[in-house]
């Protein structure tokens, strides 16, 4: 056997379970923890400027490519309870991410010594572990054990917070023989899903909706062949965009009350069948219960029992992951189509695509300042379909999700149901480590760009190019409009006359100079002809410069963006196109 500081022990490990990089903040309490990465070698350490950006660029890091598992770390006390809004937006999105976080010593740690927190109780109902080792030679056993949970049943996040002592103790470790525990996930039956193939089967305007979930299990190629093989179209929820491509016949639109497309929630409406894979019925997505659900028979499969019945009953439910079921799916769906026993959809998925083709929504805007609908016409234009998004909440991402076009998985990268502010820059900064030969495009509005603008730095230490846009209207945009129904704007204009530039007429930070002292590269834009010429602008200073650009695009300060209270019920505050040119004009990429 092997001595070794449990320290040590734990670095091994984490390359045995092939983590290769890692995103946090040494201090006092995790220092052995950096120093046995230092001295075992293997992995790259990436020096964050706050330890919630840490934990958001695990994230990115995890979402971004299959089998990826983001790892961050931080000292005692404040960098966990720091990490606590990352835990959240993992848990919620179901994301594996493991955090590690020094701790006091053992036998202090109930005498409130210097930043000892009990962040294990803090951590719990946000994660699938979160657990104090209190003695060394538990070490190697924890994290076998967070591998495990995080990749087994619905994904989540793992916190392990770990003493000096501990840290420093030797103990016996092998890590030439370690073995990462076997993963489990639950899967259909053959009788579950021909039941439920059944069900669909009798319906005669069928839908599958499609959750992160399929995008988790790294299922899209599969749920395409479904659709295909049974000539049902698609409508993907927002975490699961990209599972099927934007432009295939099938991909019928995203439903919902904010991100989605009128002819989504039009086909939505219109169906009398649903069947749910690997989402959760999140409540932007379906609005008022009762409106979703009138007229219509779900089948609910999720990898998570728990998860079946949570929003609403459905008329079926199968706990399952996404990939198996899917497999049977398309196993059984082919003898099916084989033996002739599938129903002709031809009429419906007709009407699904004339209404993709005719019910969309208008961004060739000229306006000064620029309306934001034509800045997502500019990036469909500009970036190809391997382009990666990131972004998190606010109008910016609301309007985003209504007019961007995604063709691959994992190219819509979102905090989805936590949404925090700040997410984005640090979000994007793991995807572009977990992805360097990607284009990367961040989208902010101007207050989740200020929340965390001091990770720009970190891309420009560790050379982490990517395209930040910043959409400004010097507003809490979503909030102000959220406030039309109390009649008021109250404390959510963010703009300012600045001295040090009048030149930005009264539209506050002056973010290209904020940019530019961090190290990046800025660009601002005023005139909507020159939206583009910026982007390819952008693409060719990270290139060169290998840091990340802003783009920041001025626009007019008070937008309303299409949304509404049920899926029959959402206002287009802009007008819509009438004629067929204006629809084709408005949907071109």
């Amino acid at each position: 056997m092997s001595r070794m500081t449990a320290a040590r022990a734990a670095v091994e490990i984490l390359k045995r379970e092939g983590i290769s990089h890692a995103f946090g903040l040494p201090g006092a309490a995790i220092n052995p923890f950096y120093d046995a990465m230092r001295a075992g070698g293997g992995i790259d350490h990436i020096l964050a400027r706050h330890v919630e950006g840490a934990s958001h660029m695990a994230e990115g890091y995890t979402r971004a490519q299959p089998g990826n598992i983001g790892v961050c770390i931080g000292t005692s006390g404040p960098a966990g309870t720091d990490m606590i809004t990352g835990l959240y937006s993992a848990a919620a999105d179901s994301i594996p991410i493991l955090c590690i976080t020094g701790q006091a010593p053992v036998a202090r740690l109930h005498k409130e010594d210097f930043q000892a927190v009990d962040i294990a109780a803090i951590a719990k109902p946000l994660t699938k572990l979160a657990m104090t080792v209190l003695e060394p030679a538990q070490v190697p056993g924890a994290f076998q054990q967070a591998f495990h949970l995080m990749r087994s049943g619905r994904p989540g996040p793992v916190l392990l917070d770990l003493p000096i002592d501990v840290q420093l103790a030797e103990i016996e470790f092998d890590p030439d023989t370690y073995e990462p525990l076997p993963v489990y996930k639950p899967r259909a039956t053959r009788a579950q899903v021909e039941k439920a193939l059944a069900m669909l089967n009798a319906a005669e305007r069928p839908l599958i909706v499609a959750g992160g979930g399929v995008i988790n299990a790294d299922a899209s190629e599969l749920l395409v062949e479904l659709a295909e093989t049974l000539d049902v179209p698609v409508i993907p929820t927002l975490m699961g965009w990209g599972a099927i491509p934007d432009d295939h016949p099938l991909m019928a639109g995203m439903a919902g009350l904010q991100t989605s497309h009128r002819y989504g929630n039009a086909t939505l409406l219109a169906s009398d069948f649903v069947l749910g894979i690997g989402n959760r019925w999140a409540n932007r997505h379906t609005g008022g219960i009762d409106t979703y659900t009138r007229g219509r028979t779900f089948v609910h499969v999720d990898i998570e029992p728990t998860q079946i019945g949570r929003v609403f009953a459905p008329d079926y439910g199968i706990v399952s992951d996404a990939a198996a079921a899917l497999e049977l799916f398309i196993d059984v769906a082919a003898e099916w189509r084989a033996e002739g026993r599938l129903a002709d959809r031809s009429e419906w998925t007709d009407a699904c695509r004339e209404r993709k083709r005719t019910l969309q929504r208008r961004s060739d805007h000229d306006d000064v300042p620029i309306k934001p609908f034509r800045v997502f016409r500019e990036m469909n234009r500009a970036f190809g379909p391997d382009v990666r998004y990131v972004t998190t909440i606010g109008l910016s991402q609301i309007a985003a999700a209504q007019f961007l076009h995604v063709y691959r998985p994992r190219h819509w990268i979102n905090a989805g149901q936590a949404g925090p502010l700040g997410w984005t820059v640090p979000a994007a900064l793991g995807v572009s480590v977990a992805d360097p030969e990607a284009t990367v495009v961040a989208l902010s509005g101007d207050y989740d760009f200020q929340f965390m603008i001091e990770e720009l730095a970190v891309g420009a230490q560790f050379n982490i190019p990517y395209i930040q846009v910043v959409v400004n209207n010097a507003y809490l945009g979503l909030i102000r409009q959220s406030q039309r129904a109390f009649d008021m704007d109250y404390c959510v204009q963010l703009s300012f006359e600045n001295v040090n530039a009048p030149e930005l007429g009264g539209y506050g930070v002056d973010h290209v100079k904020v940019a530019e002292g961090l190290g990046c590269k800025a660009i601002r834009v005023r005139e909507p002809d020159d939206i583009r010429p910026a982007f390819e602008q952008a693409e060719e200073l990270m290139r060169e410069h290998r840091v990340p650009v802003l783009v920041e695009v001025i626009l007019e300060r008070v937008t309303n963006i299409a949304m509404g209270t049920e899926l029959d019920n959402v206002t287009e505050f802009e007008p819509v196109p009438i004629a067929d040119l204006d629809a084709l004009s408005a949907a071109t990429r």
